[in-house]
């Protein structure tokens, strides 16, 4: 794999989470822990290693629920599936219980879309979408009402690890003035669909 790409700053703040919009093109490496009997969990780093989130998954509960944390360990966020919903359905609760922002799947011949809908801190309603294909190696973001890319993700499937246990490995390029914390959820979204049964909506 090249050097990762350099992305066009985005000309306004996109995102909840302010502390935590790039201030350059960022790329941050998602690594899954092997053997986490609770279920997925990530760490997420600056290529450097330097610690940005923590991912810990609860696979024991019906909505396999995806607590996402920074590097202290302080909940910025839990992911969870919504239940008996005609697409697959992923959203977001604060600490406080409060759904902030929604991802749901929808189909696409040759591979998978998603749409990511939220209120940023300056109090616009964003809609960003997410395609990528079949075998999900890599994916865009995109904001839908201007069409510039906000993210970038790779993920090598031939990564040795992950052939033999499983182990997924993403890179995540993210422009200039957008939230990390809602790009990484993207992210889990992705993966969390990757892994159930049936990929079908």
């Amino acid at each position: 794999m090249g050097p990762p790409p350099q992305l066009a700053p985005f000309p306004r703040p996109v995102g909840i989470f302010t502390p935590f919009l790039a201030r350059q093109s960022e790329t941050l490496v998602m690594k899954e822990k092997l053997m986490s009997l609770s279920g997925n969990s990530f760490d997420i780093t600056l290529p450097n290693g330097q610690p940005l989130f923590k991912v810990k998954g609860e696979s024991l509960t019906l909505s396999n629920r995806m607590n996402v944390m920074d590097a202290n360990g302080n909940q910025l966020f839990c992911i969870r599936k919504k239940l008996f919903s005609i697409h697959t359905t992923y959203y977001a609760e604060d600490p406080q219980g409060q759904e902030i922002f929604e991802v749901q799947s929808k189909f696409r011949l040759g591979g998978s879309k998603f749409i990511g809908s939220f209120t940023s801190a300056s109090g616009q309603q964003e809609q960003l979408l997410m395609k990528g294909g079949w075998t999900d190696t890599n994916a865009e973001i995109t904001d839908e009402a201007s069409g510039q890319v906000v993210a970038s993700i790779y993920r090598d499937r031939w990564n040795a690890r992950e052939l033999i246990g499983g182990q997924q490995t993403y890179n995540v390029t993210i422009a200039p003035n957008v939230d990390m914390a809602i790009i990484v959820a993207m992210c889990i979204c992705l993966d969390m669909k990757r892994n159930e049964p049936s990929a079908a909506s």
